[in-house]
């Protein structure tokens, strides 16, 4: 231990890796207490029912963080489910609209096409009313 003044340096290890020192400052009044702690304190005994109370904390803390993790994950797996019933429902929305679109227009196409073949049959009996009842015969071609 070397003392320079108010400092005391004190080699505690020495290894190929570095050394260790403590230096101790000396009080500046002489009532002050000289000793000063060498080391940190020791932790003192934890005795067992403060183990087993720690052991109980932490396994709190676990069935916590479990119960949390669980309930995140059933609102994902909620959410999901919400998800594609709505995607099921627009689907099944889609295709009614899609049918009922598609009758419409089928059903427009029969009326379009049973009218305009009752204009064509029409159209046919006014030509054959006004056609002319004499047949030409094939005598007349020959003339």
């Amino acid at each position: 231990m070397e003392n320079c003044g108010d400092i005391h340096v004190k080699e505690l290890k020495k290894c190929n890796s570095g050394q260790a020192f403590e230096v101790i400052l000396s009080p500046s009044t002489p009532d002050a207490k000289v000793e000063f702690p060498l080391s940190p304190l020791k932790r003192k005994d934890m005795s067992i029912d403060d183990i087993k109370k720690k052991l109980e904390a932490a396994e709190e803390r676990r069935k916590s963080y479990e119960a949390e993790v669980l309930k995140h994950l059933a609102e994902k797996r909620e959410h999901g489910k919400e998800v594609i019933q709505k995607a099921i429902e627009g689907n099944c929305n889609f295709s009614k609209m899609v049918r009922q679109k598609l009758n419409q227009q089928m059903e427009a196409y029969q009326e379009n096409r049973k009218a305009r073949l009752a204009a064509l049959n029409e159209k046919f009996k006014e030509k054959v009313t006004k056609a002319p009842t004499v047949v030409p015969t094939y005598s007349s071609f020959m003339l």
